[in-house]
């Protein structure tokens, strides 16, 4: 009983230093990186890394912190979309859902490893270089700042650290990290723009000034144009904190 209290302890102060660091992202600009040619959030990912180190009530508990700090933001400090993160169908149970689909992947791969996965891995990371890599001639061709160039050449330097990592380290290992965090990014993106289009498609697209008769193409481009640079944001981060702990054993 007392070593079962102490792990619920552990776990309780895990979920509150998580869920701090994902409140803390989103009310500062470290929680927006530019990556490729768009911008990512990086608030869902201690939700991921819950998830995947300590299982799905952790994660969940923690992306349930995340939802109802969306909500708080939305009250707070409203724009002319927040009205749709009030609804808790849309800013709490794909927040939820992050920790869990994240765990149950990584679950269900913790354990495989082929030549077929470790192809399917360096495809994972040709794509992400492939993708900051335009982002790079994007940011030169219509002449940002030399910053944003420079944040895209140090994520593509990341990714190519990483992958040596990954594969000294893991072998055919890493692949369950990979998936895993790459789900449960999209669960993120996908979750909440979903519940827009079902809840508040037409009234959301008129919001941002859009035509609303192509509310569906809207908001389907908003999830790619998102989802991707988030996608390989969490993976680079979440190989490389769970990848140093796994290091430690």
């Amino acid at each position: 009983m007392v070593k079962e209290r102490k792990l619920n302890v552990r776990k309780m102060t895990i979920i509150g230093v998580l869920g701090g660091i994902s409140a803390v992202l989103g009310m500062t600009p470290l929680g927006f990186i530019p990556v490729g040619p768009t911008r990512a959030t990086i608030m869902h990912i201690p939700v991921i890394i819950g998830a995947i180190t300590e299982g799905p009530i952790v994660g969940g508990f923690v992306g349930l912190i995340f939802g109802l700090f969306s909500i708080f933001q939305a009250v707070t400090n409203p724009t002319p979309v927040s009205f749709v993160f009030l609804n808790p169908l849309v800013s709490v149970v794909p927040r939820v859902l992050i920790g869990v689909i994240s765990y149950y992947v990584y679950k269900s791969l913790k354990d495989l490893g082929n030549k077929k996965t470790l192809y399917f891995l360096y495809a994972i990371w040709i794509s992400i270089i492939g993708y900051l890599s335009y982002g790079i001639y994007e940011n030169i061709r219509t002449s940002q700042s030399i910053w944003l160039v420079l944040v895209n050449v140090m994520l593509i330097a990341l990714t190519v650290i990483i992958a040596y990592f990954t594969e000294k380290k893991f072998k055919d290992k890493a692949l369950d990290l990979v998936v895993s965090t790459a789900l449960g990014s999209l669960t993120n993106t996908v979750g909440v723009l979903l519940m827009i289009y079902l809840f508040y498609g037409e009234r959301f697209v008129k919001s941002l000034g859009k035509n609303t008769e192509f509310a569906r193409k809207i908001i389907f481009g908003i999830a790619l144009t998102n989802g991707i640079p988030e996608m390989i944001i969490a993976i680079i981060i979440v190989v490389s904190v769970v990848g140093a702990l796994r290091n430690r054993g």
